[in-house]
């Protein structure tokens, strides 16, 4: 699970890298002048998105044999 962490961790970093680069900044930028004013911010979306599942693999990682046990504990007291 460590592992899947990380990779996510470096595909966030690879991103956020390849955003920066003045190519990149310099593509968003030449965007036309009659662009609707509620466009939205795609880049800023996927990183939200991006960061967002690695705080729930975070989660799992560190609270799944926990949640696994309350889970086992659930199922052993239905099936009485």
């Amino acid at each position: 699970m460590k592992l899947i962490g990380i990779r996510i961790a470096m595909s966030i970093f690879a991103l956020n890298t390849l955003l920066r680069r003045p190519s990149a900044r310099a593509a968003l930028e030449r965007r036309p002048a009659q662009d609707h004013p509620e466009r939205g911010d795609v880049p800023g979306w996927v990183m939200i998105t991006l960061m967002s599942a690695v705080l729930v693999a975070a989660l799992l990682a560190i609270a799944g044999p926990a949640l696994e046990g309350l889970f086992n504990q659930a199922m052993d007291k239905v099936g009485q």
